[in-house]
Formats: structure tokens, sequence, C-alpha cells
């Protein structure tokens, strides 16, 4: 018997091989995830304009940043944006200034799919071969209600869809469906109720390496944990000479193992 339903997620056209440089940009569930790359040694930049919810303010982040990642997670949480009413302006953060400055709109579809293609352009002028992730964020926003909620996230997911049917370089991950479909059960949240615990969040992560990492880059996760693990290790005497010299001989085997991967994919 078989009692819970497993997400496909189809293979990409691409694969994430070691050490790529990688962008994240969206939600907080980017930076979850963004984080998990970062813990594995990956160069990776999250959300360096601060966490971006909506289209737009994804596209904005995209504009003004410089770096140019071979792999961009794009995390997209609302089709709610915000104008400042003195100027028009969709701002990115409200700053807590006064509600009343600012006016509420939900973009369409075909809105959603015209600003994250714009994005996708921006990234494949700076790099030509980058290769684009986006998934929805599986966080509900209570404030809208929950079928509001429910409405914002099927815009999303068809603006997604959308991109990606457009765009070889683009694939879909369904960590919305993951969270929702598979892993529904309260246990999997934080004490909000809302986003996904740490342990959904290992999961998520388990599936994207799964599918989305080469043999190569998986064999980098294998020798990068032992190295990881020691450089995580809390020593009872931080000053003593013998954990000095075994922080030299980690920092060691982490140089070498990254001369081993890097920029040979």
């Amino acid at each position: 018997m078989n009692f819970r339903t497993v997400v496909d997620v189809p293979k990409p056209s691409f694969a994430i091989e070691p050490l790529e440089q990688l962008l994240f940009v969206g939600s907080c569930f980017a930076d979850s995830i963004g984080q998990r790359f970062k813990e594995e040694g990956f160069p990776t930049v999250i959300n360096p304009f601060g966490v971006m919810y909506n289209p737009v303010s994804v596209l904005h982040t995209i504009d003004h940043c410089e770096v140019k990642p071979q792999v961009v997670f794009l995390t997209l949480g609302t089709n709610h944006i915000y104008r400042l009413k003195a100027t028009g302006e969709v701002v990115d953060n409200c700053q807590k200034r006064p509600q009343s400055l600012f006016s509420e709109e939900t973009l369409t579809i075909e809105e959603c799919t015209d600003y994250l293609l714009k994005a996708v352009r921006i990234l494949a002028d700076r790099q030509p071969d980058v290769r684009v992730v986006i998934t929805v964020s599986p966080i509900r926003y209570a404030k809208y209600g929950y079928h509001g909620s429910q409405l914002s996230k099927a815009v999303l997911l068809l603006a997604a869809e959308r991109v990606a049917q457009q765009c070889a370089a683009v694939s879909y991950f369904p960590a919305y469906e993951i969270v929702l479909d598979e892993l529904r059960d309260y246990r999997f949240y934080q004490p909000d109720m809302h986003h996904p615990s740490g342990q959904a969040v290992d999961y998520i992560w388990e599936r994207l390496v799964e599918t989305y990492f080469s043999q190569r880059a998986k064999q980098y996760l294998e020798d990068w944990r032992p190295i990881k693990e020691a450089l995580g290790h809390r020593p009872f005497d931080a000053e003593s000479e013998a954990y000095k010299q075994f922080l030299v001989q980690t920092k060691e085997k982490e140089k070498v193992l990254r001369a081993r991967y890097i920029n040979k994919v």
C-alpha cells in the first residue's frame, strides 16, 4: 500500500555542476534553499537587495545585480504589488511607512510572464549560457485569506509554466507541489503553520539534488561532507595548538578539493 503521493520532478535539460556561481532571488524560501547551497561550498549570492516576493521586484533585483551567475533560482511568493501613490512606482519594500501611502494591485498572468521574461533576457545578456530555475514558494499568505493566497499562487504557477515553455534555459522546480502534496502534514511546518520546517527544506533539498545535480556534483557533495563537518567542529579549546593545526590541515583539504572541482565541468 502507498500512503503518500510523490510529486514527479521532470529531469531538466541541464544539470548543476560543482561549485558553479549561483544567484537566488525571491521570497524567504529562496533564502532557505540558497543557504543550503552556501553551506555546501557553492559561491552563492542570496537576495542582494533583500527578500523579493513578486515578479516586478524580482526583475528589479536582476536589473540592478552585477553578478554573472551560471545558475539562477527565482522564487515567486505572490502576484500582489504595492505602488507609492505619490509617484506610481512599484516598491520592493514599504519600509514600514504608513499603508495609506500605497495602493495594492494584483498582477495578471500575462504581466507576471512579461516581467519574468525580461529578467531572463537580462540574465542571458550578461551570461549567455545561464540556466534559470523558477519555483513558487510554498509559504501561504494568510493576510490575503487562504482562498486569496491560492489564487495568487495559481497566477504565479501559470506564469512560470509559460516562461519555462518559451525559454529552453528555464526549468520549473515544483517546491510548492512537494510541500502541499507530499508533505501535507502540519509537522512539516514551523510553529506559525505557514513556513516550511527545517525538515521540509531538507527534503526539498534532497529532491533538488536528486534531479538537478550532475553525477559529478553529487560526488562533490560526498567529498565535501567530511570537510564541512570538520570546519563546523566546535573545539574545547580554540586556542590550543592541536586545534590550530587541525584547522590548517582542514583548510588545506578544502583548497585541494576546490581545485579538483572548480571550472572542470
